[in-house]
């Protein structure tokens, strides 16, 4: 695969900066450039009951962002690069690394905020080259992706990656398949494309699946008609878990209301040499990795206001791993909030711990507001406010999670977001299954973006 990234490096730059005759300048001449800069400043605070409470306070700031260069299509061809960095600054003796490069401290030091996680970085975040003919196409390279379960997150700094080769083809308007091979992830926090079994499992990867290296096979089908959707995933990774992901929405109207209906179910289950080496290693890993996992959520609208109502279930299952495995930056519950850590069970070698509403047995209810101030003459403001319990029969408390976003947004191109969160009893699981609660977590972020 390292052999098709760079092939693909190499078209792509050669399709965007060969200017020999008048298609190809045409190609030039109409290529995007686009992109975008950010400031992230975040601090999280530990109730100082919480091991190693002396470090209960980090922080960080950074400017960063990434820029794309996407060409025009030459007979069906196009290519396209982007660059992404990161650059801390000012940083304090505590460091909270999740908007710099905390998967490269994991992977390298086995530190999530030490001096490898604090260092900043750049990246060829995306290189491909693509084909399209009528109602099919190719794309093979590095690409952002949004899906259920591989998803480029978009609450800090940088998306995440993968690296491979997609098709697809559209059924009319309404119907979308995808087929695609995957063999390297980078997570947003580090610039290392690393091969994408080895980075879920780490350093147990050939113990647990008896190699070094895999992939994974995924297939996707989108069916969006004029009143409801239709979505089904399949993730199949190589002598680790299969994963389904079913979901749908229907849209109705009570009186001039238009209300909005979404359902969701997940299935994980491991295979080949996992599930025997899960099954034998039960006291460490929980037994084979089992997951049953349901969601709904409904939305409406009033005027200038959102409000909604989720629901999710992750079922238990006392002989089993039976917490959702989340390797590839995806937290597909519709309960799932801002302040989930469910994003750092994304770093290296981490995907067998779980948290919060993720773990098995959690059932979580979310209530959600959201409100603009245009008919007030603030054009532009919002507030967006959520809260989100999560109970489950292992946890000595339940886990309360409040967010408070105060957000500015232009028409054209620039946000800025004042983020408040508190979390009590935040919990977690290790991969055995084994909860810990922590007593208080506070957290405060401020993002400005600029897009062009």
């Amino acid at each position: 695969m390292k052999n098709i990234s760079l092939a693909t490096i190499m078209l792509s730059s050669a399709l965007l900066a060969t200017p020999e005759v008048n298609t190809l300048t045409e190609v030039f001449s109409e290529a995007k450039t686009s992109g975008n800069v950010k400031y992230y400043y975040i601090q999280t605070d530990k109730d100082k009951s919480y091991t190693n409470g002396q470090n209960t306070s980090a922080y960080a700031n950074t400017l960063g962002g990434k820029l794309s260069f996407d060409s025009a299509s030459l007979y069906g061809f196009r290519g396209g690069v982007t660059f992404m960095t990161t650059n801390p600054f000012l940083l304090g003796p505590n460091v909270d690394a999740s908007i710099i490069g905390r998967d490269n401290g994991v992977r390298v030091e086995g530190n999530p905020s030490g001096d490898v996680a604090s260092k900043g970085f750049s990246v060829l975040g995306e290189a491909y080259l693509a084909y399209d003919y009528k109602n099919m196409g190719i794309y093979v390279g590095r690409e952002v992706i949004k899906t259920p379960l591989i998803d480029a997150k978009v609450v800090r700094l940088l998306p995440s990656a993968v690296e491979g080769t997609s098709l697809y083809y559209k059924l009319g308007k309404t119907t979308k398949f995808d087929l695609a091979y995957y063999s390297a992830f980078k997570q947003r926090t580090s610039d290392v494309f690393i091969n994408i079994i080895k980075h879920a499992l780490g350093n147990q990867t050939k113990t647990i699946t008896g190699s070094n290296s895999g992939y994974v096979g995924m297939f996707g089908l989108n069916h969006k008609a004029e009143t409801y959707s239709l979505k089904l995933y399949n993730y199949y990774a190589s002598e680790f878990m299969n994963s389904l992901y079913l979901g749908g929405s229907y849209d109705l109207h009570i009186a001039d209301t238009k209300v909005s209906l979404k359902v969701q179910y997940i299935n994980q289950r491991s295979i080949g040499n996992a599930d025997s080496y899960f099954d034998a290693n039960s006291a460490t890993y929980g037994g084979k990795i089992s997951v049953n996992a349901f969601g709904f959520k409904a939305m409406t609208a009033l005027s200038s206001a959102k409000f909604f109502v989720a629901y999710s279930k992750v079922f238990k299952e006392d002989t089993k791993h039976d917490g959702l495995v989340l390797p590839w930056d995806g937290t597909p519950l519709f309960t799932n909030m801002i302040t989930s850590n469910d994003l750092f069970l994304s770093n290296y070698g981490k995907s067998l711990g779980s948290d919060s509403i993720y773990i098995g047995g959690s059932q979580g209810i979310k209530l959600g507001y959201v409100q603009k101030f245009d008919s007030l003459g603030l054009d532009g403001f919002s507030t967006t406010l959520s809260y989100l319990n999560t109970s489950n029969s292992s946890f000595n408390k339940d886990q309360n999670d409040y967010n408070i976003v105060l957000q500015y947004k232009t028409p054209e191109s620039f946000t800025l977001q004042l983020k408040g969160i508190l979390v009590q009893n935040n919990s977690s699981a290790d991969a055995s299954g084994t909860i810990s609660q922590l007593k208080q977590l506070t957290q405060y972020r401020v993002i400005a973006n600029y897009k062009f």
